[in-house]
C-alpha cells in the first residue's frame, strides 16, 4: 500500500468510483546524527583531549613536555571541535534532507574543515614554522569521522526498535494479578454500585490503552499525569481509605517531554511497597514543579513498618529488585542525557523519586486578531448562516 496513513476521518470510497491520481507524501528522512545536546558537546570535548593527550606523548620526555604539547594543541583543537559541533548543530535541518551516506560526507567534510582551522589557529601563534595542513585535515576528518559514528550509535539506541525490549518490560510491569484484582472489585460492584463498577472499567481500559498501543519516543508531562491519575483511581477503589493520595501538580510543567510510561512504574511502586504491606495503609504524594529552566517532579510514599523485625520502621518491609527503577534511569538519560536527572532513595522517612527534565519551551504569543473592516452582514431569512 503506498498509502501510509492507517486511520483516516474520510469515509472510504466505492469500488465502483474513478480511481482518482493523489499526490505522494514527500519522503521524510530521519538525521542520522544530531550535535544539539549538552552531553554531545562534552563528550566530543572529552573525546578530543584524550586524543590530544595520546598523540602528545610522542616526543615528550618530561611531564612538563607532556602538558606543555597538550596546552598548545587544545588552542587549536578545541575551538576547531565547538566550531565542528555549532556547524553541525546549526546545519542540522539541511543534513536532514541528505540520504545516510550524504550525512556521514558532510560529517567528515565539516571535520576536514576543522581540522584545517586548527592548524590556522596554530600557525597564526607561531607553533609550527612549517603548519602540516594535509595531517591537519585527514585528523580533523578521521576524528570527525569516529564522533559521527558514536553520534549514530547514540541516535539508534534512541529509536523504538532499539528501546522496544525496554518498553516492552515497562509495559509487563502492570501486573497480572492487578488485573484480576481489578476485575474482581469491579464485580464486587456491578449490583451494589454500578456506576463505580462503570467508572473502574473505564480506567482499566484506558490504562490498558496506553499502555499496550505502539508510542512514539517521548510523550508529556500532563499525559503521564493523566495515566498515573488512571491507575491511582483503581488502586484507591481496592484499597479504600488505606490509600491516601495527595496531588500537587504545578500546570506550567505540563508540556515537559518524557519517555512514555515512566511514571506508571514509579508510582505502582509506591503503592506495592508503601502501601499494600502495611495495614494501616499509606500515604502517596505526587508533585510537579517549575524551577528555572528545569522541571522536578517527585513521587514520594509512607514506608510500612518491620513488624517482627528488629531495626527501626524507616525502611520498606519489602525490597524489590530495582528493575523499575533502573529501565527508568535508562530511558530518562536516553531521551535527555546528562539534562535528564533521577534519584530514589529514603528521606526524612518517606521513599522518594525525584526527576528533573529539561523546562518546555514557551508557547508563542499568539497574533492578535485583526477586527474585520465592514461589519458582517446579517443573514436574510431565506439565508442560513454558515456553520
Amino acid at each position: 500500500m503506498q498509502n501510509k496513513q492507517i486511520l483516516s476521518t474520510q469515509p472510504l470510497e466505492l469500488e465502483t468510483a474513478p480511481a482518482r491520481p493523489r499526490p505522494r507524501a514527500p519522503v521524510q528522512r530521519a538525521l542520522v546524527f544530531d550535535a544539539c545536546h549538552v552531553g554531545v558537546v562534552l563528550r566530543a570535548v572529552l573525546f578530543v583531549e584524550i586524543v590530544l593527550g595520546v598523540g602528545a606523548l610522542y616526543g615528550a620526555s618530561t611531564p612538563l613536555e607532556w602538558l606543555a604539547r597538550v596546552s598548545l594543541l587544545t588552542g587549536g583543537a578545541l575551538p576547531a571541535t565547538l566550531v565542528w559541533l555549532i556547524a553541525a548543530c546549526s546545519l542540522k535541518t539541511l543534513l536532514q534532507r541528505l540520504g545516510t551516506n550524504g550525512q556521514f560526507a558532510a560529517g567528515v567534510v565539516l571535520g576536514t574543515l576543522a581540522g584545517l582551522y586548527a592548524c590556522a589557529m596554530l600557525s597564526l601563534v607561531g607553533v609550527a614554522e612549517q603548519p602540516p595542513w594535509l595531517a591537519s585535515a585527514a585528523s580533523g576528518a578521521l576524528l570527525s569521522a569516529a564522533l559521527v559514528a558514536a553520534l549514530v550509535l547514540r541516535a539508534r539506541g534512541r529509536t523504538p526498535a532499539a528501546t522496544a525490549a525496554r518498553l516492552t518490560e515497562l509495559q509487563s510491569r502492570i501486573r497480572p494479578h492487578f488485573l484480576f484484582n481489578t476485575l474482581n472489585s469491579a464485580i464486587a460492584l456491578v449490583r451494589e454500585e454500578p456506576a463505580k463498577a462503570e467508572s473502574l472499567l473505564e480506567d482499566l481500559s484506558d490504562l490498558f490503552r496506553h499502555a499496550l498501543v505502539e508510542q512514539g519516543e517521548a510523550v508529556t508531562l500532563a499525559e503521564e499525569i493523566t495515566l498515573a491519575r488512571r491507575y491511582l483511581a483503581i488502586e484507591e477503589v481496592r484499597f479504600g481509605k488505606r490509600l491516601q493520595v495527595q496531588w500537587s501538580l504545578d500546570p506550567r510543567t505540563d508540556n515537559a517531554r518524557l519517555p512514555p510510561l515512566l511514571l506508571q512504574p514509579l508510582v505502582e511502586n509506591a503503592v506495592k511497597h508503601g502501601v499494600e504491606p502495611s495495614a494501616r495503609g499509606g500515604k502517596l504524594r505526587v508533585l510537579t514543579e517549575l524551577r528555572g529552566s528545569r522541571v522536578v517532579v517527585r513521587i514520594t510514599n509512607t514506608l510500612p513498618s518491620k513488624e517482627g523485625k528488629n531495626g527501626q520502621g524507616d525502611e520498606p518491609a519489602t525490597k524489590g529488585h530495582g528493575i523499575a527503577l533502573a529501565n527508568v534511569r535508562a530511558r530518562l538519560a536516553l531521551l535527555h542525557d546528562v539534562q535528564g536527572e533521577f534519584s530514589a532513595g529514603v528521606q526524612d522517612g518517606l521513599y522518594q523519586v525525584r526527576i528533573t527534565l529539561p523546562a518546555p519551551a514557551a508557547p508563542r504569543p499568539a497574533a492578535p486578531a485583526q477586527a474585520p473592516r465592514t461589519p458582517a452582514r446579517a443573514a436574510p431569512a431565506h439565508e442560513h448562516p454558515h456553520r
